[in-house]
């Protein structure tokens, strides 16, 4: 499932067409694709039909884009195959297109197409809603931040670690009286949102740290190792683009991300860890796996 430098890279791509641009038209290939939108396909064409769109933002692995003056946006969850890729009109649509958008703005006319071969992503419309957050964190060191509206289905999710407004003493100290697993207290989103599975086993491994180990036993010190280590391994996996095993994490040209090079723990169980030599371990998680060294992340 696209993490948050996948879903970073897509709205760094979709910024310069959608900004400012306005929808010409909109079309449901298939009512799959706006699963999450409450009012059916004729009421997602109908709402976008005209709107002037403004910069895309993201908060973890959620991704939506303002509807200029109306109180709404657009919301793009990928699930685990989702993708948003920006076609001129010439070119064949993909054979799992859902959505399709034509939209004109400054940087020209262009069509956007959400393709989705699982079809666990969705498009939907949704009000906007004041950020919870807000009142949560608010000031900082004496830093005003600004709070815009969040669309209703975000206002659960907690800032990510990329966010300038992230508190990284506020998440140590909530991280450390969970008395649950560290890896489970990274996945929660409502606790800290972007990381999924794949950097939590790399933070983790980058910290070294056991991902059963249990979060109210670790101390300070290597909580803040696991937020600093979360935050250095997604902003190394952004700037290659993110992670691709397949083809299916792609940016909005459709190009796959190499970051999966880089990996030193995920997906590399009985390979040798880059840092002691001892194979990497893979244990079954959550419906998902862990990968860990055990020489390196001892399990205290």
């Amino acid at each position: 499932m696209p993490e948050l430098p996948e879903v970073e890279v897509v709205r760094l791509g979709l910024a310069p067409a959608v900004t400012g641009a306005r929808v010409e038209a909109v079309s449901v290939v298939d009512p799959r694709g706006v699963t999450r939108h409450v009012g059916g396909v004729a009421d997602f064409e109908s709402r976008l039909a005209g709107a002037v769109l403004g910069a895309p933002v993201r908060r973890g692995k959620f991704l939506w884009v303002p509807v200029a003056e109306r109180g709404e946006a657009l919301l793009a969850h990928l699930g685990m195959s989702g993708q948003v890729l920006l076609r001129d009109e010439t070119t064949a649509p993909e054979r799992h297109v859902r959505v399709q958008l034509w939209v004109d703005g400054p940087g020209g006319a262009v069509r956007i197409d959400f393709v989705d071969q699982r079809t666990f992503g969705s498009l939907a419309v949704e009000a906007m809603a004041a950020d919870p957050l807000a009142a949560r964190v608010g000031r900082r060191g004496g830093e005003a931040f600004a709070w815009p509206d969040v669309p209703a289905s975000v206002a659960h999710i907690a800032l990510d670690p990329l966010d300038p407004r992230f508190d990284d003493e506020a998440f140590i100290r909530r991280l450390r009286m969970k008395r649950t697993e560290v890896k489970r207290a990274l996945l929660d989103q409502t606790l800290v949102s972007g990381i999924g599975n794949i950097y939590a086993d790399e933070a983790l491994w980058a910290a070294r740290v056991h991902p059963r180990t249990i979060a109210s036993t670790l101390s300070a010190q290597a909580a803040r190792r696991v937020i600093e280590e979360a935050r250095a391994v997604m902003v190394r996996a952004l700037s290659e683009g993110g992670t691709s095993f397949d083809a299916q994490y792609v940016n909005v040209n459709g190009q796959s991300g190499y970051f999966s090079r880089s990996l030193n723990a995920y997906g590399r169980a009985g390979q040798p860890c880059h840092r002691c030599g001892r194979a990497i371990v893979r244990e079954a998680f959550m419906n998902r796996s862990s990968h860990y060294c055990p020489r390196c992340q001892r399990l205290r």
